[in-house]
C-alpha cells in the first residue's frame, strides 16, 4: 500500500492556507454579516466558523488525549471573530504537528472513542480513516461558510480556496 503520510501533510497544510484565505475575507465583513442567521446547518458563519473548531478539537483529543473536547457540536467557543481567529490559527498549528509527527504504524493503528451523539456507543476504527474525516469534514463546512460569506459579501468576497491554488503555492511546496 502506498503511504499516505504525504497526504495527509498535505491537506494539513491545505486546511491551515485555506482557513487564513477564509479568514481574511471574512474580518472583512461588519459583525452584524458575521452573525447573521442565514439558515445554514449552524446559522451564521460565526455559528460555522465555530463548529468547524469544535469537531477539530474534539477529533484531535480523540488522536491524542490532548487539548480541549467540546460536549456539544454547535458550541460557540468564541463570540466574538477576533477571540475566533487565534484560536483557529492555534488549532491549525496543532493539526500540522500531530500530522508531521505520525508514522505508518500510528496511521494504521486502531483507536477507540465514543460519538458526541451517542456517548454509550464505542467505535473502533483506523487513525487513516479518522483523518480523512476530519480533513473532509474541515472542506464540507468551509465550504458552507464560504457560501454564507458570498451571500453577506458578494461574489468576490469570498476567495477560491481549490485544493488547486495550494498545490501550486510556495507554501504547497513547503510541506512536501
Amino acid at each position: 500500500m502506498t503511504s499516505l503520510l504525504p497526504h495527509f501533510r498535505m491537506f494539513a497544510g491545505y486546511n491551515r492556507w485555506a482557513n487564513r484565505r477564509l479568514y481574511d475575507a471574512v474580518r472583512a465583513l461588519p459583525d452584524a454579516d458575521y452573525r447573521a442567521d442565514r439558515g445554514a446547518f449552524f446559522g451564521s458563519l460565526r455559528g460555522t466558523l465555530n463548529h468547524i473548531l469544535v469537531a477539530d478539537r474534539i477529533w484531535l483529543h480523540r488522536f491524542t488525549g490532548e487539548g480541549d473536547a467540546p460536549r456539544a457540536l454547535d458550541a460557540i467557543l468564541h463570540d466574538a471573530f477576533a477571540d475566533l481567529e487565534p484560536a483557529r490559527t492555534a488549532e491549525d498549528e496543532r493539526i500540522i504537528a500531530f500530522v508531521a509527527a505520525l508514522d505508518e504504524a500510528r496511521l494504521d493503528a486502531t483507536f477507540p472513542y465514543s460519538p458526541i451523539s451517542t456517548p454509550e456507543q464505542t467505535i473502533v476504527q483506523p487513525l487513516r480513516e479518522a483523518l480523512a474525516h476530519l480533513f473532509n469534514h474541515q472542506t464540507h463546512h468551509r465550504g458552507q461558510a464560504h457560501t454564507l460569506l458570498t451571500i453577506a459579501g458578494g461574489r468576490n468576497a469570498a476567495p477560491s480556496l481549490d485544493l488547486l491554488l495550494f498545490q501550486r503555492s510556495d507554501e504547497y511546496r513547503g510541506v512536501q
